[in-house]
């Protein structure tokens, strides 16, 4: 009985330091946005082709290719910012999410679940077929390819951006997190206080 009660207690003081998780978020999601709003601004013309192509063509064949490429780029590099300094978490977690749900069924759906092919799959099996071929006749080269780890395929399906729009949602709900946000100060203050979760 009191081991129950001392995990109960831990567990009851541990919501002390809840803001943590909230803080972890933010920080595992920065340099996803950043590498995000990076690309699309130093290469913003290439985007906005990418948007237009049609899907046949490898594109996403978008409407209004501009105007999309635009509020994608403005969605990533404002929720970089603000996620950063936890500014208007919850606010800019739906525009986060509505665009990695966009990129989750315009870029991803088609590849499935996996961002990593499995062994089964048949471009991890021509990779392995090439690396066999190469330990064979370069073993050298070989080795200095795998010196840091095995090569995998990248197999882009929507892992990855389900899991985003996931630690999203958790932001959305809960905020960026007591004492490690501008959103805690300023609802000390402010009238803010109505974007904070209870």
């Amino acid at each position: 009985m009191k081991l129950v009660q001392l995990a109960n207690t831990f567990l009851e003081k541990s919501k002390n330091f809840d803001f943590l998780a909230l803080l972890a978020i933010r920080l595992y999601l920065l340099p996803i946005f950043y590498v995000g709003a990076h690309a699309k601004i130093t290469g913003f013309q290439g985007t906005v082709e990418w948007f237009a192509t049609p899907v046949a063509q490898g594109g996403l064949g978008m409407p209004a290719p501009v105007l999309m490429a635009f509020l994608a780029t403005a969605t990533e590099a404002a929720g970089l910012v603000c996620l950063a300094i936890g500014l208007l978490t919850r606010l800019i977690s739906v525009p986060l999410m509505f665009t990695m749900i966009v990129a989750s069924l315009t870029v991803h759906w088609s590849h499935g679940w996996a961002a990593i092919a499995g062994k089964t799959a048949e471009s991890a099996i021509r990779m392995q077929g090439f690396m066999d071929w190469l330990a064979q006749n370069f073993p050298g080269r070989f080795n200095y390819i795998t010196e840091l780890g095995d090569p995998v395929i990248l197999n882009n399906g929507i892992e990855f951006s389900a899991t985003y729009v996931i630690m999203l949602a958790v932001l959305f709900f809960y905020g960026g997190g007591r004492y490690v946000s501008v959103d805690y100060w300023l609802s000390r203050w402010t009238p803010m206080r109505e974007l904070q979760p209870a």
